[in-house]
């Protein structure tokens, strides 16, 4: 996503949403892009569930993944955000939420989905925070009753969105991809090197995971209007 300056007097949340809070902005309108790039290219293939990871920390995959959440509801979509970065979460604190319960519990079954599940501000978009960090995040992720919950929640939601681990750091986002319709890969202009990049996709290939593209986020660009986004076949 290309960098624009920010208004001072937004708040941090307004700032990581900014397709609710400034919807005229051209960053909003990428985001908008970013949506009907997704809806293209499902065109030969359902894309319900979808995973979004990062080659490496920082590089932003929970603000892109929140936004399009966001303008996906904004299309009338129900829409299910689900933090699966069960090691270092953070989607609760892009949307003010507590963390008490989420994820974790329910595929635990200590926990109701109906229960646990957030109905956010936004209409249509609900929010499942990660929980309790897990011993193991891994096993978690790969377990069968993890594969039950996705199905179970994709007969209520059009879209359900997993925010995922960056996935040169750990093999989470490995095991995820295999639960998933399709995988997004976040990466940072000016730090992401070429080498990590080539690499996280090069992971996810191994497990013939669905890549519906990248997206370059942080590209500073004059009268920038779109991102970059390159899709390809998984």
């Amino acid at each position: 996503m290309a960098r624009k300056k920010q208004n001072k007097e937004l708040s941090d949340k307004q700032r990581s949403l900014v397709t609710e809070f400034d919807k005229k902005s051209p960053i909003a309108e990428q985001f908008r892009t970013l949506r009907t790039n997704i809806q293209f290219a499902s065109v030969d293939r359902q894309l319900k569930t979808m995973m979004i990871t990062s080659s490496s920390p920082g590089e932003g995959k929970s603000t892109v993944i929140a936004n399009l959440g966001v303008v996906l509801a904004q299309q009338h979509n129900k829409v299910l955000l689900v933090d699966s970065d069960l090691r270092k979460p953070t989607v609760h604190f892009t949307f003010a939420l507590p963390n008490q319960v989420g994820l974790t519990n329910v595929v635990t079954q200590q926990a109701a989905f109906d229960d646990v599940v957030v109905n956010t501000s936004i209409p249509r978009l609900d929010v499942l925070p990660s929980g309790p960090v897990p011993p193991n995040p891994s096993e978690l992720l790969g377990s069968r009753a993890m594969k039950e919950f996705v199905n179970q929640v994709a007969k209520n939601y059009d879209y359900i969105l997993f925010d995922a681990p960056p996935v040169n750091a750990v093999t989470d986002p490995q095991v995820l991809s295999r639960l998933v319709d399709g995988a997004i890969l976040v990466i940072r202009s000016g730090q992401t090197e070429e080498e990590m990049a080539k690499r996280a996709v090069e992971s996810l290939k191994k497990v013939d995971a669905n890549i519906l593209g990248v997206v370059l986020n942080d590209r500073e660009m004059e009268n920038a209007q779109y991102y970059y986004y390159y899709g390809e076949k998984g």
